[in-house]
């Protein structure tokens, strides 16, 4: 027998894995809420900048393209007229890169721009003699450029473009942005989502662990109970609420321990039905063989009617013991091959067989017999179902009496009824005579030979073959039986 396996390890629990499944999942969903609208307004915010910064710095050369030659004073006047435009610095060089005006107001002695500090700065860029941005670089070659970056808490963006008049450039107009009120928008919804990713996240694996306990405590319900049924106790029933897959494995679980139940109970009792019909002519065989053998001067015909009644009472037990068997061989045994069979010529082989002994019980067999009554099934298993029928008629039949068998086709079925003019069997006896051992008159029973199997046989042999059996009183006494077979059909394969 194996041995019960231990509690699970911490990380091969059920309630664990599906508590961390939730925690993956609800994780990955909140890393992609905390990161896809972040990137998401950064860009716009990036799109939106730079196609505005383009926009102001297109107004501010077509102003000065009506320059023919840009000097500090005409664009000093224009800008003038132009504004700051709420940008946070605006440079105007000729084409050489000579600043000739700085909103940043440049002041005197200033060197140009170090030959290191080239693309867009990160802080605003320093006030110089000579603009040699990337951006006032690329513009004086007759490109527009513009980019945009999120750094030290703010939007900083910035563009260039070139001054054209007559097709010829005479300048660059290079504007900077540099946005916190944005940034600090964007950085409270970035700080708003990781505080609800936080709350989220506790109230997940507050969730997680309350539904895993709760699931896990079903399964551990379900597991408590196998391990009560394994010891024997099949009476122990399972009770979960709902209507889940785990309610419905508890009904199943009780429909089989049900089915365990009854088939224990049968068992037992079948147990002791059998022990105590093999005792009985056990018995009777020790008590003659110890009357044979304590007499010492017995007759010699008494002896013989002991030894006659020892013999007896082996039929007996070898009746049982062969009754027990075939039980046995339908409960355990494989389908059997079958085939179509004739039931009428079944039937009067039965009748043949059984003339002898309804002769001596001064018992008369009438046979009612349609022809084409043919069934799916074994010859020996349709004889022995006949046979147990018929011989049950003549033993329990009254001197004088008849068993009439009448065999006949209805629709799609063969019907086979056993009836008798004997004592008849009483009304609340009907359901249990195919009962294993049961016996409705005990004495008269034995004193027939019977074992109080051979119903049973019956029974379990038709339900082997997918018909019906059934029990009911005769109309002027006596009891019928009547058995319903699935008729054969032509061109049915065997």
């Amino acid at each position: 027998m194996n041995e019960t396996r231990g509690a699970p390890r911490f990380f091969q629990s059920i309630q664990v894995k599906y508590a961390l499944t939730y925690l993956v999942l609800i994780g990955a969903v909140l890393i992609l809420m905390n990161t896809y609208p972040v990137l998401i307004s950064q860009d716009s915010v990036f799109r939106s900048k730079t196609t505005a910064l383009q926009s102001q710095v297109t107004v501010i050369a077509s102003a000065l393209a009506e320059q023919e030659t840009l000097t500090a004073d005409n664009v000093g006047q224009v800008m003038e007229v132009l504004g700051p435009m709420g940008l946070t610095r605006i440079v105007v060089t000729d084409p050489a890169g000579l600043v000739l005006y700085d909103s940043a107001a440049l002041p005197d002695g200033e060197e140009t721009l170090p030959p290191e500090a080239e693309g867009p700065a990160e802080e605003e860029p320093p006030v110089y003699r000579y603009a040699l941005y990337r951006e006032v670089v690329r513009a004086l070659e007759g490109y527009d450029k513009a980019t945009s970056r999120f750094a030290g808490d703010e939007f900083r963006s910035s563009a260039a473009g070139p001054v054209v008049y007559r097709n010829m450039i005479v300048g660059a107009v290079y504007v900077y942005e540099a946005d916190g009120e944005q940034a600090a928008l964007l950085l409270g919804m970035q700080s708003n989502l990781r505080g609800i990713s936080l709350l989220i996240c506790a109230m997940v694996l507050v969730m997680s662990v309350l539904f895993s306990k709760a699931l896990t405590s079903r399964i551990g319900t379900l597991l408590r109970a196998i391990r009560i049924v394994r010891e024997g106790e099949y009476n122990h029933r399972v009770t979960l609420k709902g209507r889940d897959e785990l309610t419905q494995l508890a009904d199943e679980f009780n429909q089989l321990t049900d089915r365990l139940q009854t088939t224990e109970e049968v068992r037992r009792r079948f147990v002791s039905d059998a022990s105590h019909e093999l005792k009985t002519p056990l018995a009777s065989i020790r008590l003659l063989t110890d009357s044979i053998l304590q007499s010492q001067h017995i007759d010699e015909a008494l002896a013989r009617e002991f030894v006659g009644d020892i013999g007896e009472e082996a039929d007996r037990l070898t009746r049982i013991t062969e009754k027990l068997l075939t039980l046995t061989r339908l409960d355990t045994a494989p389908p059997a091959h079958t085939g179509p069979v004739d039931v009428a010529a079944v039937v009067e082989k039965v009748r043949r067989m059984l003339v002898p002994l309804a002769r001596a019980g001064e018992v008369d067999i009438r046979c009612r017999l349609e022809e084409g009554c043919v069934i799916r099934c074994t010859e020996d298993d349709l004889y022995q179902i006949a046979f147990n029928l018929m011989e049950n008629a003549v033993k329990y039949n009254l001197p004088g009496g008849s068993v009439t068998v009448t065999l006949r086709r209805a629709e799609d079925t063969v019907e086979l009824e056993v009836a008798d003019t004997g004592v008849g069997i009483p009304q609340e006896d009907l359901d249990k005579v195919f009962r294993r051992f049961y016996r409705v008159d005990k004495a008269r029973s034995r004193a027939a030979g019977g074992t109080g199997l051979g119903l049973s046989i019956v029974r379990d042999t038709v339900l082997a073959h997918s018909g019906t059996v059934s029990a009911r009183a005769g109309e002027a006494g006596g009891s019928v039986f009547l058995v319903t077979f699935p008729a054969w059909r032509e061109g049915e394969e065997p």
